[in-house]
């Protein structure tokens, strides 16, 4: 995208051919100049590593307290208590107060399978939605995606549920925001590409035998559309309306935090 007037733009434009202005190399090609096997992988960007590195290092300590537990295939599949312990959502436990979950819930996951799935989708979208709203944004999406995401699946059902997935469908919210408020003619392709992204995996979701919470799904894309749409896209970093969201995204990282502190509470009274 144009940096001055967001158009969209091809990789080899150096001047910008709807505002005239000079366009000059993207920070990820500054940074990572040689693609990842002819751009089959994407760049990553760095909270969204950051994200990635969280929630691994969050199954590896489930995996191994369940480990411990007695639950011998823990590496593969997380049990049930230990999901809970570490802050999954359970709408009994968070009727009674614990609203905290709404948030560890969104780090856990089930499996391996499940947090290999999860970590592919943030390493490419993750990267993408980075990228073009920034990190600011990006951080407010996804934790505005995951507490309303976890809040209507509270009230959708009662048993557990975990995942970095309303988190995600909220970034793909954010990019048919994107989509539906650009005014280059790309922007209906770009709105059309995630919509049936998102039908895809709710479809999907529907499918016999599999324990997926659509009601986290919507509630995520949901959040995210909103939160993007009133966002916009990024502008000068000393203006206040950047200084605002970057505000905004150090109140989410330190909400996060307490959550985790109040879980670590929760467990050490309970243990």
């Amino acid at each position: 995208m144009c940096p001055h007037c967001r158009a969209f733009i091809t990789t080899s434009d150096r001047v910008c051919p709807y505002c005239d202005e000079k366009v000059g190399p993207r920070a990820v090609d500054r940074r990572n100049p040689g693609e990842i096997l002819g751009g089959l992988i994407p760049h990553a960007r760095f909270t969204t590593v950051v994200i990635l590195t969280l929630n691994f290092g969050i199954y590896a300590a489930t995996a191994l307290y369940s480990m411990q537990a007695g639950n011998s295939g823990a590496f593969l599949d997380i049990d049930g208590r230990t999901l809970f312990d570490f802050g999954a959502k359970l709408r009994e436990a968070v009727l009674l107060g614990q609203w905290w979950r709404l948030v560890t819930a969104g780090f856990l996951h089930g499996g391996l399978l499940h947090i290999l799935m999860n970590s592919w989708v943030l390493y490419d979208l993750g990267s993408q939605v980075e990228e073009i709203y920034g990190s600011a944004r990006f951080v407010v999406f996804y934790w505005c995606a995951t507490v309303l995401g976890f809040l209507f699946s509270t009230f959708w059902s009662a048993g557990l549920s975990v995942g970095a997935s309303a988190g995600l469908f909220g970034l793909i919210g954010a990019m048919i925001a994107l989509g539906v408020k650009g005014e280059h003619p790309l922007g209906g392709a770009v709105r059309g590409h995630y919509i049936r992204w998102a039908v895809y995996l709710l479809l999907f979701g529907l499918l016999p035998g599999l324990r997926v919470d659509n009601a986290a799904h919507i509630g995520g894309l949901a959040a995210g559309f909103g939160a993007a749409y009133l966002a916009g896209m990024p502008r000068a970093a000393r203006s206040l309306g950047e200084k605002i969201w970057q505000a905004a995204a150090y109140a989410c990282i330190l909400a996060t935090g307490f959550c985790f502190i109040q879980m670590y509470l929760w467990f050490s009274a309970n243990a």
